[in-house]
Order: structure tokens, then C-alpha cells, then sequence
């Protein structure tokens, strides 16, 4: 090991160096991972962890459909809105860091529990808030679960799928993310006039409840175990998958082991992400995260509200509005989730930031004078960078390997809690001292900056092996 070291490898690499059979193992498991077909048992683990991402959705738009009441409820300002709005996004920041951590360490599934049944507790102190500051601090303990579930459950599903199945299975995993905004739209337009803005959050209720028993069905990530030097647990959870396969008649092909480099099994912390070739990725998928989210959630959540304040519409009609733009960003991101592994995700990106800064830019020129204006151009530009925002889970868990793939994917979605957190003030505040359409123009810039960063940046990780693509 100390010639190792002295030869210039890092020290969590010469550790690694020492235990062949590790690393053996572990090429042997990623072999027979990656030729598993897509089983009714992934099937099922995809739609448990889909449940719980359902709520997160969920809960990040029930407080916008919720907002236009409370406003007049609670008598709450612009800059109220925009922190009650905001303090549900920093407590994700705080979560995505903390639980991507913890996710390392402990594990997938621990870490998964833990934080359903923090976001739980408190969408039931949501419905006892009783003025905007009491809302506020429910909503950013909220936002810790929240902010820790995503990352931790993208890293999870990511680690059972081989390459040339990962992006369509992850996909139409993450679809229900946007089927779950979309569905806030729908509860807030039939529930809200009628039951009040408290029925919002005891309607999330019902799917959280649900992922909490169904826990127990999923086996933890295989190739976690692997990287903790538990190779038989590791094994037996692949086994079992390659059981439900042979089961139903389908013939495995023999396994294609491939040389994997020693790192797959070394011990490592956040600090590897600032190094070597992570840096850039790092860097990179920080800012995609930034700036697709700043724009994408800045829009969501203040529409309904500039529906009714500012263009004067009765309160159903705001929220229908609302709902209308979520639906169709349900359908871009089924469309991405089909394609993707055709376009490849670099090309995907590029395209649909650049493509997004046009109907900004119509807004603003046009100066975003009626509310048909706004539902179509704004509709159309949240639907496109949708695409980018619901797979940028995807993304970020292929830029990194097993040992930091959880806290990788955490730090990086902290970014997208601080873009949505930035986003409704910022629209606050220039809707404030500016006016409407130079909102559109400040999105159309952020958005332009997300382009540049992705053609001159990023890279392309369709159809590669994890462990080949990150070391």
C-alpha cells in the first residue's frame, strides 16, 4: 500500500488495490446486474418509491394551490407569499446534503424510511398552521424530508437497472413527479372552493400512508451492499431478482464480466466530488439543477396566484389555469422519458434550454398583458424545460459512482431546493418594482445559461455502464 501511495494513488484507491476479491465480486455482480431484464419485481420496487415521489410532488405545489385563500385568509404580502413559498425549497437544501450523507452510510432503505416519515409528520402540522410564520416553519421541516427522499430514492432505483434500460426505466419512474404537480392542480380546482385550502394536505396524506407498510417489500441496493464488503447480502438481493426472472420462463444470458476498476470498492467521502473528474460533473449538474429549476418553479408556483391578483381571474379559473400547465408538462416528460435514450441526455438538454428561452422572450416582448397570453407562452416553456427538470435525477446519478452516487445526487439537487427557493422571490420582487414581463425576460436569461453550460460542459452518458462511467 505505501508503494502505492507513493506512486501517486490516492489512498482510498491503494485500500481498494488490497482487496481483489472485492473488486472481483463486484464485476461479477455488475455483470449479472446489467443483464437482468425489466421483472414485475423491479416493477414493483419502482412503483413503492414512486408512491413516496408522488407526495414529494406533491407537497411541493399543494401550497401554490393553497396560496390564493391564504392570502386572503391571513392577509399575507407579496414578500410572505414568495418566503412561505421559499421555506419549503431551504429545507430541501438542507435534506438533499444530510440524507445523501446518511444514504452512504447506512443505506438506501434507512435513510428512505426516516425521511417519509418526517415529510408525514409534518404535512399533518400543516393542517394546524395558523398564520403565515407558523405555515412557514412547518413547510421547511416539510422541505428536510422532502429534500432528502428524491435524491436518495434516484440513487436507489438507478443501482438495479443495467445501461441499456436505465433511462427509460428511471424515466417513467420520474414521470410520476410531474403526474404528481399535476395532480395538486386537479385536487386544488375540485377541493379548494368547496372544503378549503386545509383539504390540499390531508389529501397527501393518503399515498405517504401507504409507502410506509410497503417498505418492507424492497430488498436494499445491491450494489451499495457490494461497496460496504457485504457480498453475500449483495448476492442474495441479485439472486432473488434473477429468480423472478427464470420464474416467468425468461432465459438470462451469460454474464459479460467486464474489468472493473478498484475504486468501485473503495471507501470515500464528499470530498472526492471536488476532485479529479468529478469536479467538472459536479460543477456542471450544480448549475443545470440551478438554473432549470429557478425558472421552471418560479413559473409554477406564482401562476395561479398572478391569475387571480393580477390578471383578476375568480379563484377556480386561476387554479384550473394552473393545472392546465402541469398536465401538459405531464406529457413532455412522457415524451422525454421514450426518447431520451435515443437523443442521448447532453443533446436533450441544449435543446430544450435554448428552446425555452423563446416564449420568454415572446412574453416579454408581447408584455404579458392577458392571462391566455401567459397560460399558452408560459404552458410552453414549462413544458419543455419539464424534460429537463424531472431527469436531471437520472442524469446526476450517472455522473457519479456507488460510493458517492447518494450524496453526489444530493448536493446537486440542494441546487435545485436553492432554484426554487430564488425563483419565486425573484419573481416577487421584479413583479414588485418592475412589472410582469420582465420576469419572463430574467427567466429567458437564467434559462440561456443553462444551455451554454450544457453544450460547452456537459457529457453524454446514454447507453454506458455506471461503473465505466464513473470509476
Amino acid at each position: 500500500m505505501a508503494t502505492l501511495a507513493a506512486a501517486g494513488v490516492p489512498e482510498h484507491t491503494a485500500r481498494a488495490a488490497d482487496r481483489p476479491a472485492d473488486v472481483q465480486s463486484n464485476a461479477t455482480l455488475v455483470a449479472r446486474l446489467e443483464r437482468l431484464p425489466v421483472t414485475p419485481r423491479l416493477m414493483l420496487i419502482r412503483v413503492v418509491v414512486g408512491i413516496a415521489t408522488f407526495f414529494d410532488a406533491y407537497t411541493v405545489l399543494a401550497i401554490a394551490f393553497a396560496m390564493p385563500q391564504l392570502v386572503s385568509e391571513w392577509q399575507l404580502t407579496p414578500t410572505e407569499v414568495g418566503l412561505i413559498i421559499s421555506a419549503g425549497y431551504i429545507g430541501q437544501i438542507f435534506g438533499a446534503v444530510i440524507f445523501g450523507s446518511l444514504a452512504e452510510r447506512f443505506g438506501r432503505l434507512k435513510t428512505l424510511f426516516f425521511t417519509i416519515l418526517l415529510f408525514v409528520s409534518m404535512d399533518v402540522m400543516c393542517l394546524f398552521a395558523w398564520s403565515g410564520a407558523s405555515m412557514m416553519l412547518f413547510r421547511f421541516l416539510q422541505g428536510v424530508g422532502t429534500g432528502g427522499e428524491v435524491p436518495v430514492a434516484s440513487a436507489y432505483i438507478n443501482e438495479f437497472v443495467g445501461a441499456e434500460k436505465r433511462g427509460r426505466f428511471f424515466l417513467l419512474y420520474e414521470v410520476i413527479f410531474p403526474i404528481g404537480l399535476m395532480f395538486a392542480g386537479m385536487a386544488s380546482y375540485f377541493l379548494v372552493p368547496v372544503y378549503g385550502w386545509k383539504a390540499m394536505f390531508i389529501v397527501g396524506l393518503i399515498p405517504s400512508v401507504l409507502t410506509i407498510p410497503l417498505r418492507w417489500l424492497m430488498p436494499e441496493s445491491p450494489r451499495w451492499l457490494a461497496t460496504q464488503g457485504r457480498t453475500a447480502e449483495a448476492d442474495a438481493v441479485v439472486s432473488m431478482l434473477e429468480r423472478s426472472a427464470t420464474r416467468r420462463g425468461l432465459v438470462l444470458a451469460e454474464p459479460q464480466v467486464r474489468p472493473v476498476d478498484p475504486r468501485t470498492v473503495a471507501k470515500s467521502d464528499w470530498r472526492e466530488l471536488f476532485r479529479g473528474i468529478y469536479l467538472k460533473r459536479t460543477l456542471t449538474i450544480w448549475a443545470l439543477w440551478l438554473t432549470a429549476y429557478m425558472v421552471n418553479n418560479g413559473l409554477i408556483t406564482w401562476l395561479p396566484t398572478l391569475y387571480k391578483q393580477f390578471f383578476k381571474l375568480p379563484l377556480q379559473t386561476s387554479l384550473a389555469y394552473g393545472w392546465i400547465t402541469s398536465g401538459v408538462g405531464v406529457l413532455a416528460a412522457i415524451a422525454c422519458a421514450l426518447l431520451i435514450d435515443k437523443v442521448g441526455r447532453r443533446r436533450w438538454y441544449a435543446s430544450a434550454f435554448l428552446l425555452a428561452t423563446l416564449p420568454l422572450l415572446g412574453l416579454c416582448a408581447l408584455g404579458a398583458t392577458s392571462a391566455t397570453e401567459v397560460l399558452v407562452l408560459a404552458t410552453l416553456t414549462y413544458a419543455i424545460l419539464q424534460t429537463v427538470t424531472f431527469s436531471l435525477y437520472l442524469y446526476s446519478s450517472e455522473l457519479y459512482p456507488t460510493r458517492l452516487r447518494a450524496v453526489g445526487t444530493g448536493f446537486g439537487s440542494a441546487w435545485l431546493r436553492a432554484g426554487s427557493s430564488i425563483g419565486p422571490l425573484l419573481v416577487a420582487f421584479i413583479v414588485g418594482d418592475f412589472g410582469i414581463r420582465y420576469v419572463f425576460a430574467a427567466f429567458a436569461a437564467v434559462a440561456l445559461v443553462g444551455g451554454l453550460v450544457t453544450l460547452l460542459l456537459a457529457i453524454e452518458t446514454r447507453g454506458r455502464v455506471l461503473e465505466e462511467l464513473s470509476p
